[in-house]
C-alpha cells in the first residue's frame, strides 16, 4: 500500500492547507520569490495558483525498475525553478507548453494511469506545484489511488517543502546535477545550488532510505539519484559521486546518463556544444564505481 494511504486524512488535509498558504508569499522552492500566487502573480517559475500539465502517459524511457511491464505513469508538470541552458523538454519547462488544470482533473489524470496498468505515478518536474499536487492527492485517494508516488525533480529543493511530503511520496528521484556551484549559476540559474541538492537528497534519503526493488523488479520505495554527464566534465561527476558514497549512502541507486546532446541555448556555449564522448562517459562510470557506488551500474 502506498504511504499517502496509511496517514489520516487529517493529517494529509492539514499538509495541504500548510502548503497552499506558502503560496501567498512563495517560499516553495530555494529561490524564495514571494510571488502571491494565491492571487494569480507568477514567480520565477511562471506558475500561479493552480497547476499546469504538459501530458500524463505510461512512460517506458524511465530507469527499469519504474518501468516494468507496464510503465510508469509519467505526469509532466508545466515550467521549472530551474534554467537549464541544454535542456531537452525546454519547451515544457521553459516555454510553458501545457494548460492549466483543476485538482479534480489531476486527480483524474493520476486514477487514469492508475486505470492503464502503471506501476506508479510519477512527477516530472513537481517542486513548483507541490501544494496541487498535495491538493489533488486528497481527491485522487478518495478515488481510490494506491500506487506509490515518484518525486521526479532537478535536485534544486527546499528541505521545509521536502518535509510536507514526508509519509506521502514512497519514491524520490532527483538530479545531482552540478558538483560546481560556478557551472550550475552559469548553465542553470541557480545558485547555491551544490548546497540545495545536498541538503534535499540526504533528507530523501532520511524519508525514505536506499531504492528498494520487489521480486519482480519493480521499485517499492526508496532514493534513485540521476546524474547527466556533460562535455569536459562540467558536471563535477567526481564531487557528486564522492557525496552520494560518502555523505548519504554507498547503497545509493545511481543512474549515471549518457544522453547529453545540446540542445535548447546549448550551442551558445561552446563547451556544451557536442554530445559526450564514450570516453567521457566511461570515466564516469569509473568515478562511480571508484567511490563505492554499483547500484544502478549493474549493466556496464
Amino acid at each position: 500500500m502506498a504511504s499517502y494511504n496509511q496517514i489520516p486524512l487529517e493529517t494529509l488535509l492539514e499538509r495541504v492547507e500548510l502548503a497552499l498558504s506558502r503560496l501567498e508569499s512563495c517560499d516553495i522552492c530555494p529561490r524564495c520569490c514571494g510571488a502571491n500566487r494565491l492571487e494569480g502573480a507568477f514567480g520565477y517559475c511562471r506558475s500561479g495558483r493552480l497547476a499546469q500539465v504538459s501530458s500524463f502517459i505510461p512512460h517506458f524511457g524511465e530507469e527499469a525498475p519504474l518501468v516494468g511491464a507496464h510503465g510508469s505513469g509519467t505526469i509532466f508538470m508545466t515550467n521549472c525553478n530551474l534554467r537549464c541552458v541544454f535542456c531537452q523538454n525546454y519547451d515544457i519547462s521553459q516555454l510553458g507548453q501545457g494548460k492549466v488544470v483543476s485538482a479534480k482533473k489531476l486527480a483524474e489524470m493520476m486514477v487514469r494511469l492508475q486505470d492503464d496498468g502503471c506501476h506508479n505515478i510519477n512527477f516530472v518536474t513537481p517542486t513548483h506545484f507541490v501544494p496541487q499536487i498535495l491538493e489533488a492527492l486528497v481527491e485522487a485517494r478518495e478515488m481510490g489511488l494506491s500506487l506509490p508516488l515518484v518525486y521526479n525533480c532537478g535536485g534544486y529543493e527546499s528541505v521545509e517543502t521536502l518535509r510536507l511530503l514526508e509519509g506521502i511520496f514512497d519514491i524520490y528521484m532527483p538530479d545531482a546535477k552540478y558538483g560546481s556551484d560556478e557551472m550550475a549559476r552559469k548553465y542553470s540559474d541557480a545558485p547555491d545550488y551544490t548546497k540545495y541538492m545536498k541538503a534535499a537528497i540526504t533528507e530523501m534519503n532520511r524519508q525514505v532510505g536506499p531504492l528498494e526493488i520487489d521480486e519482480d523488479g519493480i521499485a517499492a520505495r526508496g532514493l534513485l539519484v540521476r546524474h547527466l554527464v556533460l562535455p569536459n566534465d562540467l558536471a563535477g561527476t567526481a564531487r557528486i559521486v564522492r557525496f552520494l558514497a560518502e555523505e548519504v549512502s554507498p547503497e545509493t541507486y545511481l543512474n549515471v546518463m549518457a544522453q547529453y546532446r545540446p540542445c535548447h541555448k546549448a550551442r551558445e556555449f561552446p563547451e556544451l556544444s557536442r554530445p559526450i564522448t564514450l570516453k567521457e562517459y566511461g570515466e564516469a562510470i569509473r568515478l562511480a564505481r571508484e567511490a563505492g557506488l554499483t547500484r544502478g551500474l549493474e549493466i556496464y
